[in-house]
């Protein structure tokens, strides 16, 4: 039987992909770690990090098994299990983790800071130690459990011989909590609890801002995968017909699909005509026409008729899998995007150990103590502890993408701003970007008010985008339906009924017309009208890509559709247009771009802009974009106006400022606060409140970003 190649044994691949969750991923520099180690080790032909989702996919020889690859990327130093799901939202635990630790962190710091106040008012003797005993029953299991994801990953970079910034911040909280709590057993004066877990509470304030910021641009892939149907019914050799889940169909299969389904494989029609809605594919506003012989993908929703289509594809080999791959390929490159906090944190950690042990050596050979070099090193830790760094940026992007937010622009990523401030090209899809991606009828006005009625009673009995075109235009005129009988669809042909005793119909143009055009013909008797459609621009479409051009960043539009399609657009906005662009092909030409040395913004809304989407230095999609792009884009703007693109631009190149300017404040701050603590003239707790004060100045000039979107 032919069906019985496809229960035949497939050979052994050369090499398979293999996933993993590392929880653990914090910036560009684990991403380097992980892909060189994992090159290095024999049978692995690749890796690559999505910071994204923490995940790291490894393409090796089916050979090296899972608990072996586990090892290898423990021994680079990093924690991984095997994901058999590529859905399981990784970062997603790790958010709720931290946003756990912090509420413990800010809950036990609060009380700690109210008995704190009897201390400083002058509670002496064993009123002094019982509220140090209080402090230090509260502090000990909150450091032990705030602390892990600092403790975690310090650990982890020691153990592979190497540092990181979470080094110095669980040595200062480590020493500070054991100082405390040896004056607290030996009765001295004071202690630091205080200090240790405002200081966890301050720094996870920072990673949950970063963490939240980052977890927005998740799931594009799993959203693009659900625009095929779940499954088709199948035809057997009788002619009898069955539901076949989509995963287990198979070339050389026969599937029905019924007016107003959509496809489940990809395939070659072998009866029936119809029109297939595949502007998810090319963007393409009008439906296509398609009968025997001609090749269909799966997602395409079938409009007017049912057909048979023979199966060529299905599963991980449609066209719409492969636009998957090359979304989740083409987000690696901003995985590997150096944020400005990252390039900061990697000068961070050597200072700052080479500055503590300095002052520790240099006090123990000035004739101090152990104890009292031990808490200037402390000090030193605490008052250069990262807090203010690591508030710096989230906290600028936090309240700028709220000021976005207040404007209609949803940003999903923080560091899609620090992007979005580099970018000097703007690509531009047409259809429903450039456009409002709905077909506007023209000529209703040659129509008599009785004929708008019985246009609108035909046009609310179909589900063809023209037909829903017309019907919106003619009711936004009051116009109520008129009482027709007979009524019916014709697939492929459109809409008829009777009017008292004449025939009318509403569909496929019976006249000679521009192969072109996007019409739509309404029959009353003999007596035939061409309505025309257009896709209308939206209405500051010029203005935009002007003011875009304006602020230095060039313009181009890249589109699927035809090239006559593109010349009124490409004419009005004075703009070059490339048209006939598959997927791939916007891919490609982001690709040439970039090797050119810009910096590109996409703007698109189709799932066929996904993968250029995913591979811009930073991307725009309308709301009314599908699914799969908005969740592939890094901001999202609401209403048919363009002006959100330039505005977002400005907004974040506002925010980039505000964040040099707190690093300059963060650095400032050190430059006179360490000389302090190294002279032996700051206690733990002030160095504590220091480091405090610093993060609240940073946090008060990064709210300065309120106004950032005008």
């Amino acid at each position: 039987m032919a069906t019985q190649p496809v229960f035949a044994e497939a050979p052994a691949p050369d090499s398979i992909e293999s996933l993993f969750a590392v929880p653990t991923l914090h910036c560009a520099g684990c991403i380097a770690k992980i892909e060189n180690g994992l090159s290095k080790v024999p049978g692995v032909e690749g890796a690559r990090v999505n910071m994204t989702a923490k995940r790291v996919a490894i393409r090796h020889d089916p050979a090296l098994s899972p608990p072996e690859l586990k090892a290898a990327i423990a021994a680079i130093g990093f924690d991984a299990e095997p994901l058999a799901d590529p859905g399981v939202d990784v970062a997603a635990a790790e958010n709720r983790g931290l946003i756990r630790a912090l509420a413990v962190a800010g809950f036990a710091a609060m009380n700690i800071m109210l008995l704190s106040v009897s201390i400083w008012s002058g509670a002496d003797g064993a009123t002094r130690q019982m509220f140090h005993w209080l402090s230090a029953l509260i502090a000990l299991p909150t450091i032990a459990y705030a602390g892990q994801p600092f403790f975690r990953s310090a650990f982890a970079a020691l153990r592979q011989g190497r540092t990181n910034m979470d080094v110095p911040i669980s040595i200062g909280v480590l020493l500070t909590t054991g100082m405390s709590l040896y004056e607290t057993l030996t009765g001295g004066h004071h202690a630091w609890f205080d200090g240790a877990v405002m200081l966890l509470f301050f720094l996870l304030a920072g990673r949950c801002l970063d963490s939240l910021m980052r977890g927005r641009a998740r799931a594009g892939v799993a959203a693009l995968l659900k625009q095929t149907a779940p499954g088709a019914m199948v035809l057997d050799a009788q002619g009898a017909s069955h539901w076949v889940r989509a995963d287990a169909l198979r070339p050389g299969m026969r599937m029905l699909a019924a007016a107003g389904e959509r496809l489940a494989a990809d395939g070659r029609v072998v009866d029936g005509s119809s029109g297939l809605d595949i502007a998810f594919l090319t963007g393409e506003s009008a439906p296509v026409p398609v009968g025997p012989g001609d090749e269909v993908q799966a997602g395409a929703l079938n409009i007017d008729g049912p057909i048979i289509v023979a199966v060529t594809a299905a599963g991980a080999d449609t066209v719409i899998a492969d636009i998957a791959r090359l979304m989740e390929e083409a987000a690696q490159g901003k995985s590997r995007y150096v944020r400005i906090a990252d390039r900061a944190a990697r000068l961070y950690a050597p200072c700052v150990h080479l500055l503590a042990a300095l002052s520790f050596a240099g006090w123990m050979i000035a004739g101090a103590g152990m104890h009292q070099a031990l808490l200037i090193a402390v000090a030193v830790l605490l008052i250069t502890c990262p807090c203010a760094l690591g508030l710096a940026v989230p906290a600028a992007q936090i309240v700028a993408c709220g000021a976005l937010m207040k404007r209609g622009v949803l940003v999903k990523d923080g560091s899609a701003l620090e992007r979005l401030a580099e970018v000097d090209e703007a690509v531009f899809d047409k259809t429903g970007t450039l456009t409002l991606g709905r077909p506007t009828p023209h000529g209703l006005d040659r129509l008599e008010a009785q004929d708008k009625a019985i246009v609108l009673a035909l046009a609310r009995g179909s589900r063809h985008p023209l037909s829903v075109a017309l019907r919106q235009a003619v009711e936004a005129e009051g116009v109520m339906p008129a009482a027709l009988e007979d009524i019916r669809e014709q697939p492929g042909e459109g809409m008829s009924g009777r009017f008292g005793d004449e025939a009318v119909s509403l569909g496929r143009p019976r006249s000679l017309i521009s192969l072109f055009d996007l019409a739509s013909e309404y029959r009353r008797g003999e007596q035939a009208t061409l309505l025309r459609f257009a896709d209308a621009p939206r209405p500051d479409a010029v203005v935009t890509l002007a003011d875009l051009n304006a602020m230095g960043v060039t313009t181009l539009i890249a589109s699927g559709d035809r090239p006559e399609a593109l010349e009124a657009i490409s004419r009005a906005t004075g703009t070059t247009a490339i048209g006939h662009l598959r997927p791939q092909d916007k891919l490609a030409l982001i690709g040439r771009l970039k090797a050119a040395g810009h910096r590109v913004l996409m703007v698109g809304d189709g799932l066929n802009d996904g993968p250029a989407l995913a591979a811009g230095h930073a991307s725009m999609a309308p709301a009314s974009a599908s699914d799969a792009s908005q969740l592939a884009a890094d901001a999202v703007f609401l209403g048919d106006r363009l002006a959100p693109v330039p505005m977002a631009v400005r907004a974040a190149r506002r925010t980039v400022r505000v964040v040099k300017q707190n690093f300059a404040l963060a650095i400032g701050y050190n430059i006179f606060a360490v000389p302090l603590a190294i002279l032996g003239h700051v206690t733990p707790l002030v160095a504590a409140l220091a480091m405090s004060s610093s993060s609240l100045i940073v946090v008060a000039n990064a709210l300065r970003l309120k106004g950032a979107a005008r």
